[in-house]
C-alpha cells in the first residue's frame, strides 16, 4: 500500500492528468510486485499467487468485453447520427439553468429502469456530455451529474447486480434491502439535486447559449437529424429492462447503429469514404466500430463533439483494468487485504462505529482490490457475524455495503468502475470526482445516520 500511495502521489505531481497514459498502470504493477515479494518472504508459492492474479483478472473479463462493445457502439451511434441527434434536440429542449438537474434526473430514471449505471453512462450519458460541452459547461460538472443519477438508479433498481449482491451477502431479502436504502439514498439524491440546481442558477445563460444555433447548423449540415434515430437506444434500453445480458444487448445496439448509419446517413458515409459503392460503405462502417469516426464540419467545437474512437479508444482503460486486477489479485493472494481489514475491525466500539468501520472498509477495498464486487463481498463476509452478534438486522449491513461500496467505486481512478466511467465519458476521474455529489454524500449519509442511531433496524427475536 505504501508503494502504491507514494507512486500515485508522485505521478500526480509529475504527470498530472496524464497519469492514466501509463504511469498509474505501472504504479499498480510495482505495488503488485511489492505484495508478491512480501508473500514469497512469508512462504507463499509463486504458482498459487499467480493463480490468484489470473482469477482476479478473469473476474474483469466481462467488464473488458463490455468496454470494447461500448467503444464499438459509440462509433456506430456517432456515424448513424444518434448521438448528434440527441445533442441537437438537447440544445433545443434543455436550458443551461436546469441542465445539470435534468441530466441527473434523466440518468436516475434510465438507470432505475435498466439496473445498470454502466449502460446509462454509455447511452444517455454520452449524449448528455455532448450537450453539456455544446452549452459550454465544465466537463467534470456534467460527468458528475451523469454519474450521480446513474448510481442512484443502480442502487435502487431490483435489476441491478450490486443491489442483488449486497442483500445476498448480508443475509436479507432484496425488497427489504431496497426499502431500507430509501432512508439514506433519497436524502443523498435530494441534496445532490439541490447542489446541481444551485450551480445551474449561477451559470451565465447568455454565455452558455451563445453559438448554440451555430452548433445545430453545423450538426445538421452533416447529419440527417430525426426522432426515428431514437429507436436504436430505445431498443437497447428495452433489452436491458427485459434482462437481456449486457454483452448481447450492446452488441445488437452497435449493429443496429451500423444499419441505421447506412440507411439514414448515406451522404455522410460517401463523403467519409471518398467513393461510391459497397467497399467504401464497408470501410467506413467497420472503421467506426474499430477505430472510430471523426466528422469535420468546420466548427471546432462540433468537430470535437462528433469524434468517437471506437474500440481502440477503450484500450487505455482496459490496460488500467488489467493492471488494477493484477494488484487486487496480488493483495488478496498474499493475504495483505485480509490482514489490513482485520486491523480495521479493532476500531469497532458500538453500532455507530461498526457502520463507520464497514463504510471505511468498503472504500478501502475499492481502492486496493479495484473492484466494486469485492468491496461488497469481502467486508460483507467479514462483518456479517459482527452485525448478528450486536442484534442488528442484516439489512443494516446490506445498506451500508451499497452506500459505501457501490457508489465510491466510480471515484477511484484505477477501480474498474472509475476507469470505465472515465473512459466512456471522456473525463478524468479526478476531474469529475468533486462533482459526483450523490456518490460523495451517500457514505457520509450512512455514517451520519449510524452515528445518530437514526432508524437503525434491529433483528426481531
Amino acid at each position: 500500500m505504501l508503494v502504491l500511495v507514494v507512486l500515485l502521489a508522485v505521478n500526480v505531481i509529475v504527470f498530472g492528468d496524464g497519469g492514466l497514459d501509463g504511469p498509474n498502470q505501472l504504479a499498480l504493477l510495482f505495488a503488485a510486485a511489492a505484495a508478491l515479494v512480501i508473500a514469497l518472504i512469508n512462504g507463499h508459492r509463486f504458482a498459487d499467487l499467480l493463480e490468484h492474479i489470473v482469477r482476479s483478472i478473469n473476474t474483469a473479463m466481462g467488464a473488458i468485453l463490455i468496454l470494447l462493445l461500448i467503444g464499438a457502439l459509440a462509433g456506430t451511434w456517432m456515424l448513424a447520427g444518434i448521438v448528434p441527434t440527441m445533442i441537437d434536440h438537447g440544445l433545443q429542449l434543455l436550458s443551461p439553468k436546469v441542465f445539470l438537474l435534468a441530466a441527473c434526473l434523466v440518468c436516475s430514471v434510465v438507470s432505475l429502469a435498466t439496473g445498470s449505471s454502466w449502460s446509462t453512462a454509455a447511452t444517455v450519458g454520452i449524449a448528455l456530455m455532448g450537450i453539456g460541452k455544446a452549452l459550454g459547461l465544465h466537463d467534470g460538472l456534467v460527468a458528475g451529474a451523469v454519474i450521480s443519477g446513474a448510481y442512484f438508479g443502480d442502487k435502487l433498481s431490483p435489476l441491478s447486480d450490486t443491489t442483488n449482491l449486497a442483500p445476498a451477502v448480508a443475509g436479507t431479502d432484496l425488497f427489504s434491502h431496497i426499502r431500507y436504502m430509501l432512508n439514506t439514498t433519497v436524502p443523498s439524491l435530494l441534496i445532490a439535486l439541490a447542489l446541481f440546481l444551485g450551480i445551474g442558477l449561477f451559470i451565465d445563460v447568455n454565455m452558455a447559449t451563445a453559438g448554440a444555433d451555430d452548433l445545430q447548423i453545423a450538426i445538421r449540415s452533416k447529419f440527417q437529424v430525426g426522432w426515428e434515430l431514437y429507436l436504436v437506444p430505445l431498443a437497447v434500453v428495452l433489452m436491458i429492462w427485459r434482462k437481456v445480458p449486457a454483452l448481447p444487448a450492446l452488441f445488437i445496439g452497435a449493429l443496429l447503429g451500423a444499419v441505421f448509419a447506412v440507411v439514414f446517413q448515406a451522404p455522410l458515409i460517401r463523403e467519409l469514404a471518398g467513393e461510391d459503392g459497397w467497399r467504401g460503405v464497408y470501410r467506413v462502417v467497420l472503421g467506426s466500430l474499430g477505430s472510430g469516426v471523426s466528422v469535420v464540419t468546420g466548427n471546432a467545437t462540433v468537430d470535437d463533439l462528433l469524434t468517437s474512437k471506437g474500440m481502440a479508444g477503450m484500450l487505455k482503460t482496459i490496460w488500467l483494468v488489467l493492471c488494477a486486477m493484477t494488484f487486487g489479485g496480488a493483495m488478496e493472494g498474499s493475504g495483505s487485504l485480509q490482514r489490513l481489514t482485520r486491523a480495521i475491525m479493532a476500531m469497532v466500539k458500538g453500532d455507530g462505529s461498526l457502520i463507520v468501520t464497514t463504510t471505511a472498509s468498503c472504500m478501502f477495498v475499492n481502492a486496493t482490490a479495484s473492484d466494486q464486487y469485492l468491496s461488497i463481498v469481502v467486508p460483507g463476509r467479514m462483518f456479517a457475524p459482527v452485525y448478528r452478534e450486536r442484534g442488528l438486522d442484516p439489512k443494516v449491513l446490506s445498506r451500508t455495503l451499497e452506500d459505501s461500496g457501490t457508489v465510491t467505486s466510480a471515484l477511484v481512478p484505477w477501480n474498474t468502475c472509475g476507469a470505465y466511467m472515465s473512459g466512456v465519458l471522456g473525463v478524468a476521474t479526478m476531474t469529475y470526482l468533486p462533482f459526483a455529489f450523490f456518490n460523495l454524500i451517500s457514505p457520509l449519509m450512512t455514517m451520519l445516520q449510524g452515528a445518530l442511531g437514526w432508524r437503525i433496524a434491529r433483528r426481531s427475536l
